[in-house]
């Protein structure tokens, strides 16, 4: 009788064993996955710097030109584009901007890379975007080179058209910055008042 109690106690105590040494080995496991996690957000911190670096020649964007005021309705003074794009506002979402016409080559300069609420305003004079918790910064109906629908920039994609992307030329470099509205809808406005801006900008620009 006393020999099978040895092999139970036996029994008992290697399965004991087997679960601490499964113990160690998760824990193991999981330390390595932070390290992993922190080895992988540190290289993305530096390639954001880095990147930052390269782009350090980006001039200062520009900012509204009556801060002190609210923006004026598109159409309201001379020249522009007319009373389409009167009142054209937008709330939603600033997903970053890219070198225009490559959606992977990420802009982060100047606070272009942080994504953030935004609402626009389009006016005769541009389009005025106001960013809570990130830098404001104005976009001149001279620097506007076109809108259109798409569905993805630099780390967002969406359904096709659920991105409104704005092209615009800043210093020497052409820009596409990426704007989702909260009511998709009103995305197909923007393009037709954009576009209608720098056509008219082209067209006065011909006649001079």
């Amino acid at each position: 009788m006393t020999t099978p109690l040895i092999i139970q106690a036996a029994e008992e105590a290697e399965r004991q064993s087997a679960e601490v040494t499964d113990w160690a080995a998760r824990l193991g496991w999981v330390a390595g996955l932070l390290l992993f996690i922190a080895l992988v957000y540190w290289l993305m911190r530096q390639g954001w710097k880095w990147r930052g670096a390269l782009q350090s020649g980006l001039p200062e964007l520009p900012t509204r030109p009556d801060a002190g005021g609210d923006p004026r309705p598109a159409g309201t003074h001379g020249g522009g584009s007319g009373g389409a794009a009167a009142g054209l506002r937008l709330s939603g979402r600033y997903h970053g901007s890219t070198t225009a016409g490559q959606w992977l080559d990420r802009i982060v300069a100047r606070g272009l890379g942080s994504r953030s609420r935004a609402e626009l305003t389009l006016t005769d004079a541009g389009i005025d975007v106001v960013r809570p918790g990130a830098a404001d910064f104005f976009i001149p109906a001279g620097a506007l080179r076109g809108a259109r629908l798409d569905k993805g920039i630099a780390g967002k994609v969406l359904a096709e058209g659920g991105l409104l992307i704005v092209t615009w030329e800043h210093g020497d470099r052409m820009i596409d910055s990426g704007f989702r509205s909260d009511r998709a809808a009103e995305h197909t406005a923007w393009v037709e008042a954009v576009d209608s801006i720098t056509k008219n900008d082209m067209t006065e620009g011909a006649a001079r």
